[in-house]
C-alpha cells in the first residue's frame, strides 16, 4: 500500500530587496516600483523590502517580521563595499530568519543594457569623439573600485565608445575631473551615465556636472528586475545562515 505524503511543501524563500535608503523621496518610490516589477515577474513569490538606513522599513524589522521563514537578501547595491561585506551580513546574522545574502547587482551585462537604455532615453547617440562618464557613488574599498571599473568596461563594449568611471565621494576621479580627462583625449561629446539604483543626492550632484546628456538612474527598468531574480536564484547555491 502506498502512503501519500500530504504534508505541506515548503515554498521558495522570500526575496528581500535591501536598499540603502535616502532622504530623497524619489528613491523610496523608485525602489517600490522596482519591487512591484519583480512581483509581477514572479507572482506568488514573497517579495519584501528592507533599508539599511534612512527609510522604513528598516532591514532588521523586515527580517523580524519574517520570523523563521527562509529568505534571500538581494542588495540593491552595485559593487562590493562596506554595506555588502559588513552591514548586511551582520544584520542577517542577528535576525531570526534563515538567510542567504546574494551578490550585489553589479557588475553585470544587464546593468550595461539598463545604462544604455537610460542614455538613449536622455537623448544620447553615438557620434565621432563621443565618450561616457560612468558616475558612481564611490567607496574606499578597493574591490568596489574593481567592480566599477569592470562595469565601465562592460558599458564601453555595449556602447562602442570610451567609458571612464567617476565618483561622487570617497574615490577619484570626480565627474568634472573625468570630463576634463576625456576632453584632453579629444572627446568632445561627453555624456554622464548614472550608475545609481535610484535618485538621490549623489545622482543629482553627478548629473549637474554633465556638459550635455545626463541619464537617469537605473531605476525600475525591466532588466533590473531580471537581474534581481538572477541574483536571487543564484544565491540558492550558498548555504543558509541560521541565527544563533
Amino acid at each position: 500500500m502506498t502512503v501519500t505524503d500530504l504534508s505541506p511543501r515548503p515554498g521558495p524563500p522570500a526575496l528581500v530587496l535591501v536598499a540603502h535608503g535616502s532622504r530623497d523621496p524619489r528613491a523610496l518610490s523608485t525602489v517600490r516600483a522596482l519591487m512591484d516589477r519583480v512581483r509581477a515577474r514572479c507572482p506568488g513569490l514573497s517579495v519584501r523590502l528592507g533599508h539599511i538606513e534612512l527609510n522604513e522599513p528598516l532591514l532588521p524589522d523586515t527580517l523580524a517580521a519574517l520570523g523563521d521563514t527562509e529568505a534571500v537578501l538581494v542588495p540593491l547595491l552595485l559593487g562590493r563595499g562596506y554595506h555588502v561585506k559588513q552591514d548586511i551580513p551582520a544584520i542577517a546574522a542577528a535576525a531570526g530568519a534563515r538567510t542567504r545574502v546574494a551578490a550585489p547587482l553589479g557588475p553585470h551585462p544587464l546593468l550595461a543594457d539598463t545604462l544604455h537604455a537610460r542614455l538613449l532615453e536622455a537623448g544620447w547617440r553615438r557620434r565621432p569623439a563621443s565618450a561616457v562618464v560612468l558616475a558612481a557613488a564611490g567607496s574606499r574599498d578597493p574591490e568596489s573600485r574593481i567592480d566599477t571599473d569592470r562595469m565601465a568596461d562592460l558599458l564601453a563594449a555595449r556602447l562602442g565608445v570610451p567609458v571612464l568611471p567617476a565618483y561622487a565621494s570617497a574615490a577619484t576621479p570626480t565627474v568634472p575631473e573625468a570630463i576634463t580627462a576625456l576632453r584632453a583625449r579629444g572627446r568632445h561629446h561627453i555624456a554622464v551615465a548614472s550608475y545609481f539604483t535610484a535618485p538621490g543626492r549623489f545622482a543629482t550632484q553627478c548629473a549637474a556636472a554633465a556638459p550635455g546628456v545626463a541619464a537617469a538612474p537605473l531605476g525600475a527598468h525591466a532588466a533590473m528586475a531580471e537581474l534581481i531574480l538572477h541574483r536571487y536564484r543564484h544565491a540558492f547555491g550558498a548555504p543558509a545562515t541560521a541565527a544563533a
